[in-house]
C-alpha cells in the first residue's frame, strides 16, 4: 500500500500538533516516526488509521495503484497501540474468532494458530479483563501482525513488554512485515531500528511567533 500525504496537518483547538507534512509511504517499506513526547507521533498514527481526521491537507491511500475510497481503507489497515481497546468481557478464544470475522487472517493462520503465535495458549479460556498489561499488548500485536492487510501501524509496540516479549516482537516483525508497508511510532530504538527511513515530527511543528515588543520596550 502507498500513502500520500500532502500538506497534512492536525490541530486541537488553536494548537497545531503538526502542519504541512508532505510525504509518501511506499509499498513494502518500513518507516519510523520519531520525536519527543507530545510531538504528535500517536496523533499521526491515528490520522493514518482513520481514527482522526486531518485538520488540513489531504491523505490518499493506494492499493495496487488504485486509489481507495474512505469506506475501503479500513480493510487494508492493521493497528496495534496502547490506546486501542480490547473487548475485555471476551475470552481469548472469543476475541480471536471475533477478530477473524471482522478482518481476515493471513493464509494458513486460524484463530487457534494466532493464539499459539501470541504465546498465550494457556489463557485461551481466560477473559481478557484478567490479562496482565503485557499479555494484552502481545495479543494486540498478534492480531495486527496476523491480519491479512498491506498496511501495518504500530504505536509504541514494546510498551508493557518484558525482555523476552521484546525478542518475540522482533521475530514477529521479521516474520510478518515482509511485503507490507510498516509504520512504527516510538522513541525506543528496539521498536524501529530496523526501519529504512525515519520521519521526525519536530520538523513539522509550527514555530511559535514572537510577540512584537511594546513601544515602551517592556
Amino acid at each position: 500500500m502507498d500513502i500520500h500525504l500532502d500538506k497534512l496537518g492536525k490541530r486541537y483547538n488553536y494548537e497545531w500538533i503538526f502542519r504541512d507534512l508532505s510525504f509518501r509511504f511506499a509499498k513494502g517499506r518500513q518507516y519510523a516516526v520519531g520525536g519527543p513526547n507530545g510531538s504528535g507521533k500517536s496523533t499521526l498514527i491515528k490520522v493514518l488509521s482513520g481514527h482522526l481526521s486531518p485538520s488540513s491537507g489531504t491523505i490518499d491511500f493506494f492499493a495496487e495503484g488504485k486509489k481507495l475510497s474512505r469506506d475501503e481503507v479500513y480493510r487494508h489497515i492493521s493497528l496495534a497501540a496502547p490506546y486501542l481497546d480490547l473487548i475485555e468481557e471476551f475470552t481469548l478464544r472469543e476475541m480471536a474468532h471475533f477478530h477473524a470475522r471482522l478482518k481476515p487472517l493471513q493464509a494458513g493462520i486460524s484463530p487457534k494458530e494466532l493464539i499459539k503465535i501470541a504465546q498465550l495458549e494457556k489463557a485461551g479460556k481466560k477473559e481478557i479483563r484478567h490479562f496482565s498489561s503485557g499479555m494484552k499488548q502481545r495479543l494486540k500485536l498478534a492480531l495486527a501482525f496476523c491480519s491479512d492487510t498491506p498496511l501495518l501501524l504500530l504505536d509504541e509496540p514494546t510498551s508493557n513488554l518484558d525482555d523476552q516479549a521484546v525478542r518475540w516482537y522482533r521475530k514477529m516483525v521479521e516474520q510478518f512485515s515482509q511485503g507490507r508497508t510498516l509504520v512504527v511510532a516510538s522513541n525506543v530504538e528496539v521498536d524501529f531500528d530496523f526501519c529504512e527511513e525515519k520521519i521526525l515530527l519536530t520538523d513539522f511543528k509550527p514555530r511559535k511567533r514572537r510577540r512584537p515588543a511594546s513601544p515602551s520596550g517592556n
